[in-house]
């Protein structure tokens, strides 16, 4: 992998417990509920910050910034919304990258962050070169991790036990990790019925 992406110079100047302040005001505005009666958003961010700190303990600044921007306000813009099917599928995939990406963008200005440091997460969020950025992998990684860790079986249960299917979508899913966040989701400690899913689909591939 070539690293485009890391910038060489530290950023601009920027308040970063405001910004994760900001990020987390938006994420309890989530009308869903998650565990423990918390908004869902909130569950999941504090998932991608504890994952993110597990396989990447030297993080820059900028990808915490975008691990908590991950998804944020994701349930305005509802699937539902858009043609059914793979087309429709990615054109409500590129929507809410485009709004994570300005509301991310809101959260900076008003921290205090330049535009370098805003760039740079806008590019993060919105997983630009993905894989010719160390940073930008490391966060596609973590939303994997997150995903087989925490959602895989609510997300089986969706499909209705579809295994065949299923197993298609994990190996998407693996195809876009790291070796690293491979060996990371091979240690994760699954149920045993998402930890058959995940294996039968790295043996289909």
């Amino acid at each position: 992998m070539t690293d485009v992406g890391a910038p060489a110079l530290a950023p601009p100047p920027g308040d970063f417990a405001l910004a994760c302040a900001k990020l987390e005001a938006l994420h309890r505005q989530d009308p869903r509920t998650g565990p423990g009666g918390e908004p869902e958003s909130v569950v999941y961010h504090r998932r991608m910050t504890v994952r993110l700190d597990a396989i990447e303990p030297d993080a820059s600044e900028e990808l915490r910034l975008a691990a908590r921007a991950q998804h944020v306000r994701r349930w305005t813009i509802p699937r539902s919304g858009f043609a059914a099917g793979r087309r429709g599928y990615l054109a409500w995939r590129n929507a809410c990258k485009r709004m994570h990406a300005d509301v991310a963008a809101e959260v900076l200005a008003a921290a205090g962050y330049g535009e370098a440091a805003t760039a740079r997460v806008r590019d993060l969020v919105q997983k630009r070169r993905l894989h010719d950025d160390t940073e930008a992998q490391t966060l596609e990684d973590v939303a994997c991790l997150v995903f087989l860790e925490g959602d895989l079986a609510g997300f089986a249960a969706g499909y209705g036990g579809d295994e065949a299917q299923l197993t298609a979508i994990l190996r998407k899913t693996w195809r876009k990790m790291s070796p690293r966040g491979r060996r990371a989701a091979l240690a994760l400690e699954l149920p045993a019925a998402a930890r058959r899913l995940v294996e039968r689909a790295l043996t289909a591939g």
